[in-house]
């Protein structure tokens, strides 16, 4: 097994209201199911185990796009999600923040004993990672939260978060089963983040003798370093700017679906009756289910479908988001039954949106097209943690 991969974020307090919890739970499940459809359960936990994909993950659904709060939020409803599908899906999460990471051997072996797994071996995994990102790498952060998702072949993930109070700030670790490889075969790799000074590392191949008289974490030992590990840092400014985005791929979506469409547009998407601002958010859930690891450098575009919570870089519009849950619900509802029509047509959208990248040049307007979200914000039944957007006072803008 590796880790593979960090990710550094601004600590941030607060909680998710309860009208955001209940449909990000909705699309976080709909996105698995079209997953695990599209690819299979292993695909599922393999992004999850990607930082820059988790992230994107986040901001799609309408949590802040850079923060720490996208880890808890994120697996939290995906558990409160997914295992109640568990038998159906063949996926299940274990642990979670504080007094619920404990619970992680317990809810293990009871998935195990149910699916004929080896509990035992996977406990001893959830519990290793742990012990490397908290005890045996002392970096500064304390972990608080520890989630284990595995499927029902066996296969498992890590995403668990740690905090540095002096620094106000939070490392999440990710971690991937990689066909159950043994920390002799396949050692977890170095951690790269911002330099805050000398850390202790127990787990390099150095420390040998340190960590055979010290810690008694395993009678296994890592015999090599794997030189480089997925990393992710994200900025301290809240609000969303232009250096965070590749504009181009935003630019080239919101011109297809805005300005673009062709004549057999809705025919050919077969979503009939979804106006723009709708298939703006389907195009990034769409890159979000079928898109490639190289689409996702840029976490900051995924928060244009549905904004985040506390307004950044707009409010969360509940009226598109609603709509894109119909379309993708019912899609994959009716892929269930063999009628894969409009499942397909949501994979289409997201291939046209990186064909109009190709002979695509992004403007500079990237303010302007701010300053249009937030004032039409109210239109789309906009919200936030502070309450309802309101209808600009002057006038419009006309960005196209």
């Amino acid at each position: 097994m590796k880790r593979s991969g960090t990710a550094d974020m601004p600590l941030h307090y607060g909680h998710i209201p309860k009208w955001l919890a209940e449909r990000m739970s909705r699309l976080g499940l709909a996105i698995t199911e079209a997953l695990i459809a599209e690819y299979g359960t292993a695909e599922v936990l393999r992004r999850l185990s990607d930082p820059f994909w988790f992230q994107s993950l986040g901001a799609v659904m309408g949590m802040d796009w850079h923060s720490s709060g996208i880890t808890t939020s994120v697996m939290g409803a995906l558990k409160s999600a997914i295992n109640p599908l568990s038998k159906e899906l063949g996926i299940y999460i274990c642990g979670g923040k504080g007094k619920s990471s404990k619970n992680t051997p317990q809810e293990l072996l009871f998935y195990s004993d149910r699916n004929g797994l080896n509990g035992t071996e996977l406990v001893r995994c959830s519990k290793l990672s742990a012990k490397v990102d908290n005890t045996a790498v002392q970096d500064g952060f304390q972990l608080y939260m520890h989630s284990f998702i595995v499927n029902s072949e066996g296969l498992w993930t890590v995403v668990q978060q740690g905090m540095q109070d002096g620094s106000s700030t939070a490392r999440r670790y990710h971690w991937h089963s990689s066909a159950m490889h043994s920390f002799v075969e396949d050692p977890h790799t170095a951690i790269f983040g911002q330099n805050q000074g000398p850390i202790l590392n127990m787990v390099a191949k150095d420390a040998l003798p340190s960590r055979e008289a010290v810690l008694s974490m395993t009678t296994e030992h890592p015999s090599r370093m794997i030189a480089e590990v997925q990393q992710l840092v994200m900025p301290r400014h809240h609000d969303v700017k232009a250096k965070d985005i590749d504009l181009k791929r935003l630019g080239a979506m919101l011109w297809l679906t805005h300005e673009n469409q062709p004549a057999d547009f809705e025919e050919l998407l077969l979503l009939q009756g979804m106006g723009p601002r709708t298939l703006q958010s389907m195009a990034l859930v769409s890159e979000i289910i079928y898109g490639t690891p190289s689409r996702f450098t840029d976490p900051a575009r995924f928060s244009f479908a549905n904004g985040g919570k506390d307004g950044h870089p707009f409010p969360v519009p509940v009226n598109v988001y609603d709509e894109t849950l119909k379309v993708l619900s019912g899609a994959i509802e009716k892929a269930k039954i063999g009628q894969s029509d409009k499942l397909q047509a949501i994979k289409k959208l997201g291939e046209l949106s990186r064909q109009a990248e190709e002979n695509f040049t992004p403007n500079d307007n990237f303010e302007q097209l701010l300053e249009r979200e937030r004032n039409d914000s109210w239109k789309y039944g906009g919200k936030t943690i502070f309450g309802e957007a309101k209808p600009p006072k002057g006038g419009q803008l006309d960005l196209f």
